[in-house]
């Protein structure tokens, strides 16, 4: 792909490779805006409470995911670039600012700043990439998230249920279009028009943002504790949590977390392979904002009375966690995590009795089921080391 005419704007294949400061620094929002969802689930712990936190996690993820993408293409050291990035910072805090109210009063805050970075980012890059094929791309951004914008401004001066309903379409909408290309009508589809970015680079910036979860488990874990002092039941409990996020990061770096950079590299379909990566990765980080208010729930009070809502949030965080892992190593090896299957069904089985114990025993149960996973993983790769193999046609190999 040239350069020319946009002062080497567009990155070439070979110059990405890790992410840059620029990247790093844009991530530190997304700490707030992971502790931001965590609270808003805090506050409303129902099934129709978690469902809303679903959708605006959804949405800011969006809002990392193209503009990580934007920063895997362009060159990070170019003022324009620079500036396009400060400016979806300061929209993206306003954006997690509105998340504690999304679905009361700051609701029209929250979805203008959505559509403000979304189609602002797109029109910038319209202007930004005059004459390459990348300007084809952010058009028809401009259109889908326009388009989707109907719904968000609607659902944001509707009432609480018809909100939810309309924003649900609006992300459905936008993850769809993407995944086909941004289709518009009598357009033939776009192919090839993004630039290759390495597998490595888009294994590294979700790696990144997994971190950034792991991290807001450890927020929480703390601030519950300086919250509640030190007592021999909340020590414990601090204990056992932080055990529990051990092993997570433990479970997810191990293999597959490790090899995605490789996987999406041999796959004949690296940009399908590499949305679909960062859709397990969703699913994982939704895990880890479950599991970072199960956290809070332990150790502010780790032998009170059972409570079906903490545990369902302290099981339910590691089931959606192990299910997007599950997905992540498939997506690596072309083959079933059996021991996160296993681990999905033991948490399952697990439910029931737990419902009747306190929140420190439900943590400690959901533990034990981690450790099973780990144990059980290094007995099988010693045994059975799996190779890399993502599903799907592969490229053909150079030597």
């Amino acid at each position: 792909m040239t350069t020319s005419g946009s002062n080497r704007l567009v990155r070439k294949l070979e110059d990405i490779a890790r992410a840059s400061f620029l990247e790093l620094f844009f991530d530190v929002v997304f700490v707030f805006a992971l502790r931001a969802l965590a609270q808003q689930l805090l506050n409303n712990l129902t099934w129709s409470g978690a469902f809303q936190t679903l959708v605006l996690l959804l949405a800011i993820g969006w809002v990392w995911a193209l503009t990580a993408r934007v920063t895997g293409e362009l060159n990070p050291r170019r003022p324009p670039v620079q500036l396009l990035v400060l400016a979806t910072m300061v929209g993206a805090l306003v954006l997690s600012a509105a998340v504690p109210e999304a679905f009361g009063k700051t609701g029209l805050i929250f979805a203008v700043s959505y559509l403000a970075i979304q189609i602002g980012r797109s029109l910038f890059l319209v202007v930004l990439l005059r004459g390459q094929e990348l300007q084809h791309v952010a058009g028809r951004a401009v259109i889908w998230h326009a388009a989707t914008g109907v719904p968000w401004l609607a659902g944001a001066v509707a009432s609480s249920g018809v909100r939810t309903a309309l924003w649900t379409l609006a992300v459905v909408l936008i993850y769809v279009a993407r995944w086909f290309s941004y289709p518009l009508p009598r357009l033939s589809r776009l192919a090839g028009a993004q630039v290759p970015v390495s597998g490595e680079y888009l294994a590294d910036r979700n790696r990144a943002l997994f971190v950034i979860a792991l991290g807001e488990v450890i927020l929480a874990i703390g601030s519950s504790l300086t919250g509640r002092g030190f007592a021999t039941d909340e020590t414990v409990a601090f204990v056992v949590t932080f055990a529990v996020a051990a092993l997570v990061w433990r479970i997810y770096i191990f293999r597959a977390g490790e090899d995605v950079g490789p996987a999406i590299q041999a796959s004949a379909a690296p940009d399908r392979l590499g949305i679909l990566v960062a859709y397990a990765h969703l699913v994982m980080i939704a895990g880890l904002v479950v599991g970072s208010v199960g956290a809070e729930l332990v150790i502010d009070d780790p032998l009170g009375r059972p409570r079906a809502t903490s545990t369902v949030t302290i099981l339910g965080g590691t089931a959606l966690f192990l299910a997007g892992r599950t997905l992540l190593s498939y997506l690596v090896f072309s083959r079933h995590y059996r021991s996160c299957v296993i681990g999905l069904l033991a948490l399952a089985c697990l439910l029931p009795p737990m419902l009747f114990l306190p929140p420190l025993v439900n943590a400690f149960a959901a533990g034990a089921v981690l450790a099973g996973i780990v144990i059980a993983d290094n007995i099988r790769v010693r045994r059975h080391p799996a190779p890399i193999s993502p599903p799907g046609p592969h490229r053909p190999s150079n030597t």
